[in-house]
């Protein structure tokens, strides 16, 4: 079995962990808690599927809707969908416990083991993080975490501002870090942060896109 992601040989001071798709493998639940948030709003079926999902992960939810919006000419309130999705997701992690990505898991522990500085930079919104990492059994492991909120409007990924808050809080300079990501937008946020990336495999398409 290929690995998801090839961990580099070279120690870094510092390490930028993205959350979904790269610690936790909660891209399907997320996926669902879009598909249902889009069709209550009248976003038509064959937009936002698992490729174009995909390709946004990373960004914040209500910058996906406003995205959407432009591309697609629709008018969906950006942050009643953006706050929709979040509660379906939520209310899907009662019944989901979420499996870890276990390379990139166990170089953490390892990291921690060390010394070495670790956070995460994330797309999610803290309360989705919070209990994406409960679900997942992990949340012991960071104390770190950034998210949209801790940067300004608009500056979320895949502009480097949630990676350069990062490394600040960490206490490492941005050259001196890496950044795991699974998607362009976070690959483009570390690249514009001047960071070194490791990237992380995708999981297949679900079986079931609905």
């Amino acid at each position: 079995m290929e690995p998801r992601v090839i961990i580099p040989s070279h120690t870094y001071g510092g390490y930028i962990f993205d959350l979904d798709g790269t610690l936790v493998d909660s891209m399907p639940t997320h996926y669902r808690a879009w598909r249902m948030a889009l069709a209550n709003h009248g976003c038509p079926a064959h937009i936002f599927r698992w490729a174009e999902f995909n390709a946004h992960g990373g960004m914040a939810a209500h910058d996906i809707v406003a995205k959407l919006n432009l591309t697609y000419g629709l008018t969906m309130p950006h942050h009643v969908v953006a706050d929709e999705k979040r509660a379906n997701y939520a209310h899907l992690l009662h019944t989901t416990a979420l499996p870890v990505i276990s390379e990139t898991v166990d170089l953490v522990r390892s990291l921690r083991r060390q010394g070495i500085p670790c956070a995460i930079g994330t797309g999610s919104a803290l309360p989705g993080a919070l209990a994406t990492l409960e679900s997942a059994g992990i949340a012991e492991l960071f104390d770190i975490i950034i998210t949209p909120d801790d940067v300004p409007p608009g500056r979320g990924k895949p502009q480097p501002d949630i990676f350069l808050l990062a490394a600040e809080r960490m206490g490492v300079p941005a050259a001196q870090c890496i950044v795991f990501e699974d998607a362009e937008p976070g690959i483009s946020a570390a690249i514009a942060a001047g960071m070194a990336y490791a990237r992380v495999a995708p999981v297949p398409a679900p079986s079931e896109e609905d």
